[in-house]
């Protein structure tokens, strides 16, 4: 267990969105006194607006120099951080503490890492928009409000959730989708989403909703089973009647209260995360 109680968080959000999407945990982490960053994406330094703009930026992204990216920040930190990531950014949460960074993370209805087959029909129905033309596989892909409502939103009201859409809804590059979504396991070779399951690494929490469509909670079983082999802490926890908007959804204090407390709980301190490392 780790005593610090000022400990830095950093957020990474999934694909969709942007850093706004974590806009209600940084002020509630900063008002406990914790230090809170949320780095974008490559290139995603600007606001929603204008990435929905500019779609070539975010078509054009590859995840390993997205992953570097993350990676550079938390190494310039003093001391390794919790990190935090939700859909996508539960994914990358995973490839950087396989990198040996960060003191705990904590992974909310996430994307699977290579090797996950557990593939539920309301994710394909939800991954649709993306997979139903090849040609989208270079293009920056968008949700409408009716597919957003069914893939993130699904316990709101129609209305509720085309708010969100309105402030927090960008392209997704369609690459991403495609390499790694549905058909990431057919392919030869390892992929970018690849992570050694057996080795030791900061404790992680994986966190599931029982309404999620596009991320369903046997997909984070799934891959949490993965780490069997690891002498790193693996634990799932789930949330029931919660969708994949969890973490902006009436009642998100809760998911963000329990993340944080089990990751102070369970986090490593330095010499034990130089070890893991």
């Amino acid at each position: 267990m780790n005593d610090d109680h000022r400990q830095t968080i950093v957020l990474v959000h999934g694909l969709w969105m942007t850093p706004r999407s974590w806009e209600n945990w940084v002020t509630h982490y900063q008002a406990q006194g914790h230090a809170v960053l949320t780095p974008g994406y490559p290139g995603f330094d600007i606001e929603v607006e204008a990435l929905r703009a500019n779609p070539e930026i975010i078509a054009d992204l590859t995840v390993p120099d997205t992953v570097d990216h993350l990676a550079a920040t938390i190494e310039a930190l003093e001391s390794p951080p919790i990190i935090m990531g939700h859909s996508f950014g539960g994914t990358l949460t995973q490839l950087l503490l396989a990198r040996g960074l960060g003191c705990a993370g904590v992974a909310i209805d996430s994307a699977p890492t290579e090797g996950v087959r557990v593939n539920p029909i309301s994710q394909a129905k939800s991954l649709f928009p993306a997979l139903k033309n090849p040609a989208n596989r270079h293009k920056a892909v968008g949700f409408t409000p009716e597919e957003f409502h069914y893939a993130f939103t699904n316990t709101l009201s129609a209305e509720d959730s085309k708010a969100a859409w309105d402030r927090y809804q960008i392209p997704a590059p369609g690459s991403w989708i495609w390499e790694f979504g549905l058909f990431a396991n057919f392919k030869p070779g390892h992929q970018d989403t690849w992570v050694d399951y057996s080795a030791d690494r900061a404790p992680l929490l994986f966190i599931g909703g029982s309404e999620d469509h596009i991320m369903p909670t046997s997909v984070n079983k799934s891959n949490a089973k993965h780490y069997k082999k690891s002498p790193a802490l693996t634990e799932y926890y789930e949330f029931e009647g919660r969708d994949h908007w969890t973490c902006a959804a009436p009642g998100w204090e809760a998911v963000a209260d329990h993340a944080l407390t089990w990751a102070r709980e369970h986090a490593r301190t330095g010499s034990e995360t130089a070890a893991g490392s």
